[in-house]
């Protein structure tokens, strides 16, 4: 995807989604995350591939570019794998909480949702779409305020241009509120996670759509 709207873009092509700019920036994890963790948001503590050494165990592996946790994994203990101890994947500290999303759309948050799985699960690809675990509104107000608040800021702070799905996982012990990552090319259909997060804060379909396709049929660099 990135490299199509590249080539859009470069083209002048018409095309309805984020900038490539917008794209690139927050597609690649380890650059988003650094710009939100310097804002003074908490981020998980984060390392490139070839520093894995930084960051004690247990820790998550992720391919520093791309989305929907392909080739999230966990590990305890032991050494990473060779081939991913390079600037190609990120590490970042293991947080065991609630996973929580929350939808953007020209600046306005939805109601976040939490999905249901247990805390000490990771939301792979694999219960992404295949298993697919509940996924309900946050009934927390105070917490559910203070992510939609969140979740504006980042928006603003990483010029999301069009949609967005904010991932972040609240640890309750701490009440630390950790920011995971900006999907700016989300799925935007009925019944995804981004329709239902809006959709929870009476930001009907209609209105929705009008706001995702009114004035985005342009080229842009």
């Amino acid at each position: 995807m990135l490299r199509a709207i590249k080539a859009f873009a470069a083209a002048q092509i018409p095309y309805i989604g984020p900038s490539f700019a917008v794209m690139a920036r927050c597609y690649d994890k380890y650059t988003a995350g650094g710009l939100v963790a310097a804002s003074g948001s908490p981020c998980p503590d984060t390392a490139l591939g070839s520093e894995a050494e930084r960051i004690p165990f247990p820790v998550v592996l992720k391919p520093r570019w791309g989305s929907d946790s392909i080739g999230l994994r966990r590990y305890t203990r032991g050494r990473l794998p060779a081939r991913a101890r390079d600037a190609r994947y990120i590490v970042q500290r293991y947080v065991r909480g609630s996973e929580i999303t929350v939808a953007v759309l020209n600046g306005q948050a939805g109601l976040p949702l939490h999905i249901r799985i247990p805390d000490d699960a990771l939301y792979t690809f694999l219960r992404k779409y295949v298993l697919r675990p509940r996924i309900v509104p946050l009934l927390e107000g105070a917490l559910a305020d203070r992510i939609r608040r969140e979740a504006q800021r980042i928006a603003a702070l990483l010029g999301v241009d069009w949609a967005a799905r904010i991932d972040f996982i609240h640890e309750r012990d701490s009440d630390t509120l950790y920011f995971l990552e900006c999907d700016v090319a989300p799925l935007v259909g009925f019944g995804s996670a981004f329709e239902r997060s809006l959709s929870a804060a009476e930001v009907t379909r209609g209105s929705q759509l009008e706001r995702l396709f009114r004035g985005h049929l342009a080229p842009r660099q």
